[in-house]
């Protein structure tokens, strides 16, 4: 190892995906020596390569698909729909590439040196590349992703299953499909395979899909999917599979009874792990909790003062804005740590891409109770508005918690047309710590989605310090 002084660099990312690039432009910015060190096959990261961008172009086209399928609600004459998958894929193929080649030239800009690596601590200043060669570094920023978990049954691994990543090359879709979870990127592949014309089981554990949003917004999913064909079974206990004739079996309990149901392809869409395997982290000192992620403090330091993560491998949420931020922290805190910047989660978002959308930001129902905490909730569902009626888009609701005495917004929820969107007037509203009665005077164009904000906000209002 290097004395201290004389170390090759002044911060090492080991990895080049958002949270990666993120650190690596803030600390060059701020004049250190950077290097970012990439190991994985492709340069851009989860969200461009098989995340966010891929999947959501996938599923615009589906719901394009389904809007087509329906234009008899609007009075609108299409002929029978029709598709070519390879196109689909192709459209998305070509987007990605876009997105992936634009993060390569940012790598490659020379604003720091950029090194297509694996690498893994030999000290806790020092790591090995795979031809051999040793670098040293003051600061490390580990931003290494995330990988597919382990399947739930060992004997998938013979039987044979799809993931989110496989799903990203597929070539042509299957007949049949058991889709393992419901989590967002189950229930988001589920409803795309769904209006792809493909048969879909979905097993979940717990008693509803989206277990980290509240029941009433899970019950609506639910029942649209029921409503689209997906055979829907919660509060199962997976116990085996195998194939057989040609189809692949998946053996749960469920409701006390044990049932059987059999596809052409398995998903396996119960998350992620944090890749972290392969770094020697111990010899670096930094330590890892329970489930395999970096230990870190709300300044994303680990258990080694030099040593920062950001992103997936650490969490606690595998959200793209949050690893960026986490990267950003993390630079700013090597660059000044006589002023510590911390990560603050009040304003954490969570969006699932389906049709309906479903949003939330700040508590919910469940964490309000689950801390204690009193709050007032007030809902107005999309069935009842004029815009979404127009739409023929009345699935859902929007839902707002807030101070009972205060009436400061402590939350919001929006399952419906454009969900995603929408729940970022809450989030600027929580941003400036709004209260309901302002959320509700404050002008809203008519008609439009966003005006049903003002309604859940009104009742709330007149029931402020009562």
């Amino acid at each position: 190892m290097s004395l201290p002084g004389h170390f090759d660099f002044d911060v090492a990312v080991i990895g080049g995906g958002s949270a990666g690039y993120a650190a690596a432009s803030a600390v060059a910015r701020g004049g250190q020596r950077t290097v970012v060190i990439e190991g994985g096959p492709e340069v851009g990261g989860l969200c461009i390569l098989r995340g966010c961008m891929p999947t959501k172009a996938l599923l615009y086209a589906a719901e394009v698909k389904h809007l087509a399928e329906h234009a008899s609600t609007w009075g609108l004459q299409v002929p029978a729909v029709r598709f070519d998958f390879a196109q689909v894929m192709a459209r998305k193929n070509a987007m990605i590439g876009d997105f992936a080649s634009y993060r390569r030239q940012q790598l490659e800009s020379g604003k720091f040196q950029f090194i297509r690596s694996r690498a893994r601590f030999v000290d806790p200043h020092t790591v090995e590349l795979e031809d051999g060669h040793r670098l040293t570094s003051a600061h490390f920023v580990i931003t290494t992703g995330s990988v597919v978990a382990a399947p739930p049954l060992p004997e998938l691994k013979t039987v044979g299953f799809l993931t989110s990543d496989d799903a990203m090359t597929m070539t042509r879709l299957p007949d049949s499909l058991i889709m393992l979870g419901g989590g967002a990127v189950a229930v988001e592949f589920a409803q795309f395979f769904a209006r792809f014309g493909v048969k879909v089981t979905l097993l979940q554990r717990s008693a509803h899909v989206l277990r980290d949003f509240d029941p009433d917004a899970a019950e609506v999913m639910e029942a649209v999917f029921r409503r689209e064909g997906i055979e829907l079974f919660t509060g199962t206990r997976l116990l085996h599979a195998r194939g057989e004739g040609g189809l692949k079996h998946v053996t749960f309990e469920h409701e006390g009874q044990v049932r059987v149901v059999a596809a052409q392809e398995i998903f396996h869409g119960l998350g992620r792990a944090p890749n972290t395997a392969g770094l020697a982290l111990a010899k670096a000192g930094v330590a890892l909790d329970q489930r395999g992620r970096i230990t870190t403090d709300l300044g994303m330091r680990t258990t080694a003062p030099h040593i920062f993560a950001a992103g997936d491998c650490t969490g606690p949420h595998e959200i793209v804005h949050l690893a960026i931020q986490q990267g950003e922290v993390a630079a700013r805190n090597i660059l000044d740590a006589t002023a510590p910047t911390r990560m603050d989660y009040r304003l954490l978002i969570s969006i699932v891409f389906t049709d309906p959308q479903v949003a939330c930001v700040g508590l919910t129902e469940a964490q309000a109770k689950s801390q204690g905490r009193a709050v007032m909730v007030a809902s107005y569902p999309f069935a009842d508005h004029g815009k979404s009626l127009l739409m023929e888009a009345k699935d859902g609701f929007v839902k707002l918690l807030a101070d009972p005495q205060s009436g400061e917004i402590l939350g919001g929820a929006c399952v419906g047309p454009s969900g995603g969107e929408l729940i970022h007037e809450i989030v600027v509203a929580m941003a400036g710590r709004m209260t309901v009665s302002e959320l509700a005077t404050m002008p809203h164009y008519h008609p439009t989605l966003a005006e049903i904000w003002t309604y859940p906000a009104e009742e709330l209002a007149a029931r402020v310090g009562k």
